[in-house]
């Protein structure tokens, strides 16, 4: 008995994959500019989370996730991340029952030299979007503003209604 072909796998196709490995590729770039500088175990990832420390002081995990727009759950295991790495350290908070997150002494060292890679890195990004006929940074601003208009899940949701595989 012959069995039926499966269908097609869909991850072949992908409208965002594109844009994840760009930004992979970029990071990569960045961490080969910390590599010529010996600045060893540091992520492109970690760096805004390290500046926002530099600039702002020790934070709770919560304080840290809010200042950058990320989930306490992504910040805690990146600050774990971090921890291991030796770029941050946790010490008592303000009430003795909370902690903060804290820079090492090696982060504070080259806390300068990471702000002027971000400077850096922000007037590459400006001089490529100089160069392409729609920057990336107005593509976000009309992607919000479509997502406004009927959010992601509903334009989701719609589709699979009407996919019978989806039941």
């Amino acid at each position: 008995m012959a069995t039926k072909d499966p269908a097609p796998d869909p991850t072949h196709h992908s409208r965002w994959r594109p844009l994840r490995l760009l930004q992979a590729s970029m990071d990569a770039e960045i961490a080969r500019v910390y590599a010529e500088k010996e600045i060893d175990g540091l992520k492109p990832s970690y760096v805004m989370e390290l500046l926002r420390l530099h600039t702002e002081g020790p934070m709770t995990i919560t304080e840290l996730a809010a200042s950058v727009e990320r989930t306490h759950s992504a910040v805690s295991q990146k600050v774990a991340a971090m921890r291991a790495a030796g770029w941050v350290r946790t010490v008592p908070g303000d009430d003795g029952r909370s902690k903060k997150v804290t820079l090492t002494d090696e982060a504070r060292s080259v806390a300068g030299r990471l702000a002027a890679e971000w400077r850096a890195t922000e007037a590459a990004l400006a001089e490529i979007e100089a160069e392409i006929p729609y920057p990336l940074s107005q593509v976000v601003t009309d992607i919000e503003r479509a997502l406004d208009r009927k959010s992601f899940h509903d334009r989701i949701t719609e589709k699979l209604a009407a996919d019978p595989a989806w039941e």
